[in-house]
């Protein structure tokens, strides 16, 4: 299925999907999860994928960043045809313009906050002072930068998540990929996190791809796409929390 993107704040597409599609095989059971979809994300957005578990979100978001391979069709990233990338060269492309965002954290129990942020720079090839200086701005920027030099076990589920995302926002990606990020926050944590994703797409010009279940981030994305049993049901641009919130009743 087509689908035209609603505006948003810049006409740049930076992901495009053509006919992508997904089957998984277990024995003799084949399922499809994703039935030829095709759809373009533009920069400086938050754009949500929402759906209830096992719609296909999540495939598609690893399939968009590089993480899986679609069985047929075609994804461009930053103008990048995805498939005919080598192995070395897709590491090196997500290592060089995508930061990732899981559930889970994905921090080392040893590492301060500082030194979760600086790791995967130290694999970019920048110097040491950049290095420190991006990983310093980073936690700034998410409101960790008392709290730099703590270890994930004397941070909140918050903190953490907030890390993660510092550990993505250094890298500076083009694109930033969010997996399920506020399902094991509570709501105030939640919040500080759609918060933060917003503010980046807005104030850096990253495309935020973000997959969810979760409803809060609705009146929070610049648009939304809601996924069921492998194909986008709608994409539309939600109301502001504003405007919801001055409706005359």
């Amino acid at each position: 299925m087509s689908l035209s993107a609603p505006t948003t704040a810049t006409n740049t597409v930076t992901l495009h999907a053509r006919s992508v599609r997904k089957t998984f095989v277990s024995g003799r059971i084949e399922s499809t999860v994703l039935h030829d979809l095709t759809l373009d994300v533009q920069a400086g957005a938050l754009t949500l994928i929402s759906g209830p578990s096992g719609c296909g979100k999540s495939t598609l978001l690893a399939i968009l960043s590089g993480l899986q391979s679609a069985d047929s069709g075609q994804v461009h990233a930053l103008g990048h045809d995805l498939s005919g990338l080598s192995a070395r060269a897709l590491e090196s492309f997500r290592l060089q313009h995508t930061g990732f965002v899981f559930q889970g954290f994905n921090l080392f129990p040893a590492l301060t906050a500082l030194e979760q942020v600086e790791l995967p720079l130290s694999y970019m090839g920048l110097a040491k002072d950049v290095v420190r200086k991006r990983a310093v701005d980073s936690l700034e920027e998410v409101g960790l930068g008392p709290r730099m030099r703590l270890l994930p076990s004397e941070l909140s589920g918050g903190e953490k998540q907030r890390v993660a995302i510092a550990r993505a926002l250094a890298k500076e990606p083009e694109l930033l990929f969010a997996d399920e990020p506020t399902s094991a926050l509570d709501a105030a944590n939640g919040q500080i996190v759609i918060d933060i994703l917003h503010r980046i797409a807005r104030t850096h010009g990253t495309t935020v791809l973000c997959v969810s279940h979760d409803p809060r981030l609705v009146h929070h994305a610049d648009r939304v796409l809601a996924m069921e049993d492998g194909r986008i049901l709608s994409d539309h641009v939600p109301p502001s929390p504003l405007a919801t919130a001055t409706e005359p009743r």
